[in-house]
């Protein structure tokens, strides 16, 4: 072979990692007197273990961010849908409950386990679906628990027994518990900071919508001479078409595991094992992981006061809103003889007093966290405006109960004790928006574990407040029992106060709290200081 003048060529590898970009240029020398073979080196030799790490920029195309916005609009109100389903299984079968009672040969108590039993699945459930999100991801979560959920609602309506019913109705709300805790983890994980209260905003009805819907669709069902199998059917049919739509709109939106995902393919498509995410390095045995899954959400609750705090108001207020179902029939069935489809719709006021709420809050409240969004750029802004909601609504749900409780002798027109139902759902939604962000802001990191705990603390309330719910406005009648639930709502109102203005100071103390942002009062800082700390904070 001729002997070839000197000759080098470079062949250039790039090698890309989220929005990390390496790149390795490769010499191969020829000899002058004969040619040989070319000797690649192997892929990423010499460089980095920290190059193959997967990372997700703000604008990397996977970044669930990233979506455009009709679509996170529409996974916002796909998860809502999932949540009002849930939340409508849980009350359905209120005004079913005298057909249940004399099918299944049931007392007054039995027959109020029906609601309470669901509810209790929702204190159980999070415990799983909360944590083991972080795990595996949202999605596959979501399609296991509700087709589970699904189909124990195919066995409430063919329930041979009481048993039978009752266990039914506990592991369906169970599995319906995953959208409670993970829902508002998925509206975190495809909306920044600014436009989250706008959409946590419309989210927020869906938990209460479900819940006062049930009543007044089980209500005509039973005047109608419907059989109450059909309202578990009704519920079968609605999961169902809910499953159909989860499965095809709502995609993995769990950042970590999108990397893991993403490391996967890097591995199988260059063959280099060296590729990985940062969830994939957490060695646990499993011991340790059924600790991280199940024992997680109290850890976050127990180690955080301020946790703590809202988790007793947002419980008590959850509470309340099971406390009407047994409430309502009590004033308008018995003392103004509604027949239950009528009773039912008194429900309507309440509803529309969440509806007001979220369009004071969009027109109002998320105009002036835009406007706390620039006073305090390039620094996030604190969890703490988020809860200025709560703080406003805690009076109105007072003034709100002494309403009912007052006007509500069967002399009085049922007028009266309807309509406070819309100031009760106003400052109902307003203490919920404003918790839901605050923790969601105040634990972002933790944030499906954080409203796991939340959720399985204010379930219990919702389990527990029906039961004594009909004893107590019996024995006390709807005027006493009603100034009680006042004044306990008088003695949770001061929560969000402090939080609002010591919250910043809890936080700092706090080993899950995201960042250590200013505290509410600061000023803003001239442009040259911005500068400087943005360019510190890069």
């Amino acid at each position: 072979m001729a002997a070839l003048a000197s000759v080098e060529k470079s062949h250039q590898a790039v090698i890309t990692l989220s929005s990390r970009t390496a790149t390795l240029t490769e010499f191969v020398d020829r000899s002058q007197e004969e040619e040989i073979d070319v000797m690649a080196q192997a892929p990423g030799e010499g460089v980095p273990e920290d190059s193959f790490e997967m990372v997700m920029g703000p604008d990397d195309p996977d970044n669930p961010k990233t979506f455009s916005r009709p679509y996170r609009w529409l996974i916002t109100m796909t998860a809502a849908a999932l949540v009002m389903n849930a939340t409508f299984a849980s009350s359905a079968p209120s005004g079913m409950i005298t057909q249940l009672m004399e099918h299944f040969h049931l007392g007054q108590e039995v027959g109020t386990l029906t609601i309470a039993l669901f509810v209790v699945g929702y204190c159980v459930g999070p415990l799983l679906w909360g944590p083991l999100s972080e795990q595996v991801g949202r999605k596959p979560v979501f399609v296991v628990s509700f087709t589970a959920y699904a189909l124990f609602q195919v066995g409430n309506a063919l329930a041979p027994n009481t048993g039978a019913l009752l266990v039914f109705r506990f592991l369906g709300g169970t599995f319906a518990a995953a959208p409670l805790a993970n829902s508002g983890a998925v509206i975190a994980d495809i909306w920044d900071a600014e436009t989250r209260g706008k959409a946590m905003a419309t989210f927020s009805l869906a938990p209460l919508a479900g819940p006062t819907l049930g009543p007044i669709v089980s209500g005509f069902m039973n005047v109608a001479g419907v059989s109450w199998q059909w309202i578990f059917w009704l519920q079968a049919i609605f999961a169902g078409t809910c499953l159909v739509a989860l499965l095809v709109i709502i995609p993995e939106t769990y950042a970590p595991v999108l990397l893991v995902k993403r490391a996967q393919r890097k591995r199988k498509e260059t063959g280099d094992d060296r590729y990985w995410a940062p969830l994939e390095r957490q060695q646990m045995t499993l011991s340790e992981r059924l600790k991280q899954v199940l024992a997680k959400p109290f850890v976050v609750l127990f180690t955080e006061p301020m946790l703590i705090a809202m988790t007793l108001y947002m419980g008590f207020v959850y509470g309340i809103v099971y406390l009407l179902f047994e409430a309502y029939p009590i004033v308008f069935t018995e003392g103004h003889h509604f027949n239950s489809g009528i009773s039912g719709l008194m429900f309507i006021p309440y509803s529309l007093g969440g509806v007001s709420a979220v369009l004071v809050y969009l027109f109002y409240f998320n105009p002036r966290y835009a406007a706390a969004v620039k006073h305090y750029a390039p620094h996030p802004v604190p969890p703490e405006v988020r809860i200025e909601v709560s703080v406003w609504a805690a009076p109105i749900l007072v003034v709100a109960f002494f309403w009912f409780g007052w006007t509500s002798y069967p002399s009085i027109s049922f007028w009266a004790p309807m309509m406070a139902g819309l100031p009760i759902g106003f400052a109902t939604i307003l203490i919920f928006l404003g918790i839901f962000n605050y923790t969601i802001d105040a634990y972002l990191a933790v944030a499906a574990s954080a409203l796991s705990s939340m959720t399985v603390a204010r379930s219990f309330f919702g389990a527990a407040f029906p039961l004594f719910a009909t004893q107590m406005f019996e024995v006390l009648n709807p005027r006493w029992a009603s100034t009680l639930l006042g004044f306990l709502a008088i003695l949770m109102a001061p929560i969000p106060i402090v939080l609002q203005r010591y919250g910043h100071v809890i936080r700092a103390r706090s080993k899950y709290a995201p960042s250590r942002a200013m505290p509410p009062k600061a000023q803003p800082v001239d442009d040259e200081e911005k500068d400087l700390k943005g360019a510190d904070a890069v």
